[in-house]
């Protein structure tokens, strides 16, 4: 509808700002929910690894929008993709309100925004998620293994000869989205802090494991809270093995007017400057981020 804005770090893709329709609510574990919106201007143009700002269209507490990133579309084929559906932790007031939004409310959907994952080019991709950071790599998933298609117009990508996800939280209560991720040629393990499902101890382990099994041509994917993202991009490194991290950034406005969400990024000369995470990012290599 609306408005439209271009930013040159992300072409050729264009920000809409929408009315959608809330078509369903469901928990998916622990203080986690998913919420499905028809809302077909951005489920054709999104990526995996893009995000998008939402917020209720009335009222002005909270003001601002929050992102989310990409659960999937829906659909195989972002052509004829109408909904798609994003998952959210419950930790804060307007989270607190969509747990219990009901079918049929109307909401502001601003994107889709920043730059997504790459089409992975290799023989094997791992995504490593940590808590709610499971979430972009359902689409990932997909569409690495041929299983759907993305964007308009459709970018294209060859089918990975094998995709596996290493998942860990806290404890399986808060596994997030298993059923979503039980899908053809997909391998998805998991780890708990407490021992209760899978590997008992750091989803860095079940990447360690993997990168010892993998042949030589492995990339990473990586999404989730920080300390994990930096060991993970740490162990790539050490491998040189190409990795992706997915920042996680706290934003207010998602397209680069407010230098909120600045993170370190190292230069080509050895040197560092602040770049904005909604915009350059949320994905960058991990050997551009400068960890404080």
């Amino acid at each position: 509808m609306s408005s439209e804005s271009c930013s040159p770090a992300v072409p050729p893709r264009c920000a809409t700002a929408s009315d959608a329709v809330v078509t369903e609510v469901r928990k998916l574990a622990e203080e986690t929910w998913a919420i499905r919106l028809r809302c077909s201007q951005i489920a054709r143009q999104i990526l995996p690894g893009q995000f998008f700002m939402i917020r209720p269209t009335e009222g002005s507490d909270p003001l601002l929008g929050r992102p989310f990133a990409l659960f999937d579309i829906c659909g195989s084929s972002a052509v004829h993709a109408d909904e798609l559906e994003f998952g959210f932790v419950r930790i804060g007031k307007l989270t607190a309100l969509m747990s219990e939004w009901q079918p049929g409310r109307r909401v502001s959907v601003w994107g889709p925004l920043g730059n997504g994952f790459p089409v992975p080019k290799c023989n094997k991709l791992i995504c490593v998620a940590g808590g709610i950071g499971q979430t972009p790599f359902l689409a990932v998933a997909r569409e690495a293994l041929g299983l759907a298609t993305y964007g308009t117009p459709v970018r294209k990508a060859g089918r990975i000869p094998e995709v596996t996800l290493c998942y860990g939280v806290r404890s399986a209560g808060y596994l997030a989205g298993l059923r979503e991720f039980d899908i053809p040629g997909l391998q998805v393990l998991t780890a708990t802090d407490d021992g209760s499902a899978g590997h008992h101890g750091l989803v860095t382990d079940l990447l360690k494991q993997q990168l010892h099994e993998a042949g030589a041509d492995t990339h990473v994917y990586c999404c989730g809270p920080e300390p994990m993202m930096h060991a993970v991009g740490e162990i790539c490194l050490k491998q040189d093995v190409p990795c992706w991290l997915s920042l996680e950034t706290p934003m207010a406005c998602g397209f680069g007017a407010c230098f909120s969400c600045v993170t370190q990024v190292r230069q080509d000369d050895g040197s560092w400057d602040y770049r904005r995470t909604c915009v350059e990012g949320p994905v960058f290599r991990a050997e551009q981020l400068v960890w404080g």
